[in-house]
């Protein structure tokens, strides 16, 4: 086990997985990251799923089962993913069981084309819900505003969910309050809240991509000196943000009836840029109750070299604020970076499933023009 992997867990920060295929799964390689690398979650996404189809002939039989059938590729495609993360889940499940329902947990996206369409997504994330089946299934909606409903909408009615695709710091305050509504109602019902589970997905490196392109343009030394500083600024007020929302008296009293936290999940926390640290959105983002979803490579990065020296989010919210003010002097808007952010992302949502669509309708074609 690495003794990197262990001190983050032990500071109360989950190692989940950024991957998942049927070759990872039939091979045995997942269980050997949750045996050796502390890994105790997945994510997974429209891209994951098409490279791993791509290239994976694990998919093949199942693909040919269902050309035959005539099966349409909207439903082929629920069916081969709502597959590997069924197995996914049955892998973890011994992790869920001794995590009390904590972790244990894989993510399964809803069809992205349909993220902004309130009712469509509930719609999606009750049908992916029912066909996976597992209680350690976290369903992924993405934060756009329409969606916010609709998160609220599913967590009343006991799914699990993962909220993805979050940059802003006020989006993030809507997503804590759409959990609230939406365990507010779930306890109205008189549902078991402890059934319920969630994730905020907040983004890291995708910040500092964008910000550092726009501080390279700006030249300045003001500027320049800011390089790098604003995603790890960013989640670290999010971080904040979430202890003031569990501070609330909404909450207190939720949590009181059975409710969990919505932790705080840090995602794309692969470094983009060479001239900074692999381990660096890791190791400067380390506090209780919070999940690091990790690329293979940065997990493994982390496990070879990172440097969890402790809580390193608490103390720094002074600090951090300065830093976004400071971005504002130098003539980067904050505001324009998350919304830049939140379009680009939903369009790379939106072309990853629609490449994972196309990818799968050509392979299904082909198969029904072979028989």
């Amino acid at each position: 086990m690495s003794e990197n992997l262990d001190r983050l867990s032990a500071e109360g920060v989950a190692v989940w997985l950024d991957d998942l295929s049927r070759e990872r799964l039939a091979g045995g390689g997942l269980a050997d990251l949750v045996r050796e690398q502390q890994v105790v979650g997945i994510t997974s996404n429209p891209t994951i799923f098409a490279k791993a189809i791509r290239s994976g002939a694990r998919y093949d039989e199942q693909v040919g089962d269902l050309a035959r059938r005539g099966v349409r590729v909207e439903e082929a495609v629920r069916l081969l993913t709502a597959f590997d993360v069924r197995w996914a889940c049955d892998v973890l499940r011994p992790v869920y069981e001794a995590s009390g329902g904590v972790d244990g947990r894989v993510s399964l996206e809803v069809d992205p084309r349909v993220a902004h369409d309130t009712a469509a997504t509930i719609a999606e994330a009750r049908a992916l819900w029912w066909l996976v089946d597992r209680p350690n299934l976290f369903v992924k909606i993405p934060a756009t505003q329409p969606s916010l409903e609709a998160i609220s909408t599913a967590l009343a009615e006991g799914i699990s969910i993962n909220v993805t695709l979050i940059f802003s710091l006020d989006r993030y305050d809507q997503v804590l309050r759409a959990f609230l509504d939406g365990m507010g109602q779930a306890h109205a019902a008189g549902r078991d809240l402890a059934s319920i589970a969630s994730v905020a997905s907040f983004f890291v490196s995708r910040v500092d991509t964008e910000i550092d392109s726009r501080l390279d343009k700006i030249g300045t030394p003001a500027a320049l000196a800011l390089r790098g500083r604003a995603a790890i600024a960013n989640a670290r007020l999010a971080y904040q943000h979430f202890e003031q929302a569990a501070a609330s008296q909404e909450w207190q009293a939720l949590a009181a009836a059975g409710m969990r936290p919505q932790r705080p999940l840090w995602a794309s926390t692969g470094v983009k840029d060479p001239a900074y640290a692999d381990t660096r959105y890791v190791d400067e983002l380390v506090a209780p109750w919070v999940v690091n979803t990790m690329p293979e490579q940065t997990l493994r990065a982390v496990a070879d070299h990172g440097h969890i020296q402790g809580d390193t989010i608490h103390g720094t919210y002074e600090a951090s604020q300065q830093v976004l003010n400071d971005l504002e002097t130098v003539g980067v808007s904050y505001d324009d970076v998350v919304r830049v952010l939140e379009d680009e992302g939903i369009a790379k949502f939106t072309a990853s499933g629609n490449e994972l669509f196309e990818q799968l309708d050509a392979e299904l074609h082909a198969t029904r023009t072979a028989a």
